[in-house]
């Protein structure tokens, strides 16, 4: 059996390529797969999640075929199925406080008193938080047999098709059949 199916990333910035195999299943038989789409496999209409749906695809069938794996749409050996989240992380950073004090002291006494003349200014910066994972299928028993996936945190203004093409690549060398 699968284990680890739930794995939680506890680090915020962990950008570590995880998967997980049922060790039972020889994947040498595995020679045709197919996509289901994510989410609603009935209704596929428009998703956030699918927004780069297309080149996640593309990205994967690259890997398959490299590992001998052909598309069929009829009959295929295994189904594969993307997920992907993304979320918006803010960081909030406050610049050093400059300050001007006067003090006077006697015999006896100390007094003083300080006030901010400038710095402290707070910037916040924008990040996503992203989660691409695979999971593949066998036709045959229905069960979840493979599963690989990567959190990523990355902004916008990233290559984000460069991103995913080399952590798909990541992803799928944990797949447990060698390049042919």
């Amino acid at each position: 059996m699968l284990a680890g199916v739930g794995i939680l990333f506890s680090s915020l910035h962990a950008q570590s390529v995880v998967s997980d195999h049922d060790t039972g299943t020889d994947f040498k038989k595995f020679k045709t797969y197919a996509w289901l789409a994510p989410g609603d496999s009935v209704l596929n209409r428009y998703r956030s999640d699918k927004l780069y749906g297309g080149y996640i695809v593309y990205a994967a069938n690259k890997e398959l075929a490299s590992k001998g794996l052909e598309m069929d749409t009829l009959k295929p050996d295994a189904i594969f199925v993307f997920y992907t989240s993304v979320e918006e992380i803010t960081t909030y950073s406050q610049s050093a406080t400059l300050s001007v004090g006067v003090g006077v002291a006697g015999p006896g006494y100390y007094v003083s008193g300080a006030a901010p003349v400038a710095g402290g200014k707070i910037t916040a910066s924008t990040e996503e938080d992203g989660v691409l994972k695979y999971v593949m299928y066998d036709t045959e028993t229905s069960k979840m047999v493979w599963s690989g996936m990567v959190e990523k945190r990355f902004k916008l203004t990233d290559d984000v098709e460069k991103i995913i093409g080399d952590y798909t690549t990541k992803i799928f060398k944990k797949y447990p059949v060698k390049k042919k």
